[in-house]
C-alpha cells in the first residue's frame, strides 16, 4: 500500500472505531486526530493512484475519512460521491483480493447497493476459514456490521 494512502487508512480506521474498545475518550485527542485525518483527505484528495492497486488504496483511504471526520466544509458529500465514481472504475478491474474486499465494503457502506455486498461476500467465500488472517477477520465483522446496521445514526422504529 503506498504509504501517504496506508497511513490515511491506519489514521482514518483509528478514528471510526475510537472508543469502541472500551478505552476513555479524551476531547483533545479526538479533535486532534479528526484534524489530522481530515488535512491529510484533503491533501490526497485530488492525487492518483499509479496502479490499480495504489488507486484502490487511495479510495479505500479517502472513504474511510470522510466517514470517520467530523468536519463538513459543505462539500463533504460531493467529495464521497467523487471517490465512489472513482471506486466504480475501478473495482472491475482489482482482483480477487483483500483490498477489494475492503473497498467493496466501503462502497457499500455509503451506497447500500447489494451487489456491492454480494461481491464481497464471493470473494470472503474463497478465504479459508481456519487460515484467515487478522485483517480479514476484521473486514468480514465490518461488513456483517454494516449489513446488521445500514442506520446507525437513526432510530429506527419497529
Amino acid at each position: 500500500m503506498d504509504s501517504n494512502s496506508s497511513s490515511l487508512f491506519s489514521a482514518a480506521h483509528h478514528l471510526l472505531t475510537y472508543g469502541l474498545d472500551g478505552s476513555p475518550i479524551y476531547a483533545d485527542q479526538f479533535t486532534r486526530l479528526n484534524r489530522d485525518v481530515y488535512e491529510r483527505a484533503m491533501e490526497l484528495y485530488s492525487t492518483r493512484g499509479n496502479t490499480v492497486e495504489e488507486e484502490a488504496e487511495l479510495c479505500l483511504g479517502l472513504l474511510v475519512a470522510f466517514a470517520a471526520t467530523i468536519y463538513d466544509n459543505g462539500r463533504k458529500q460531493e467529495y464521497i460521491q467523487n471517490v465512489l465514481d472513482r471506486s466504480w472504475e475501478i473495482l472491475p478491474k482489482l482482483s480477487p483480493s483483500l483490498l477489494k474486499v475492503r473497498l467493496l465494503t466501503y462502497c457499500y457502506s455509503e451506497f447500500y447497493d447489494g451487489e456491492l455486498a454480494k461481491e464481497a461476500h464471493e470473494i470472503i467465500n474463497t478465504w479459508n476459514e481456519k487460515e484467515m488472517t487478522l485483517e480479514q477477520a476484521k473486514i468480514v465483522e465490518e461488513l456483517k456490521g454494516v449489513e446488521e446496521n445500514q442506520y446507525p445514526w437513526e432510530e429506527v422504529e419497529e
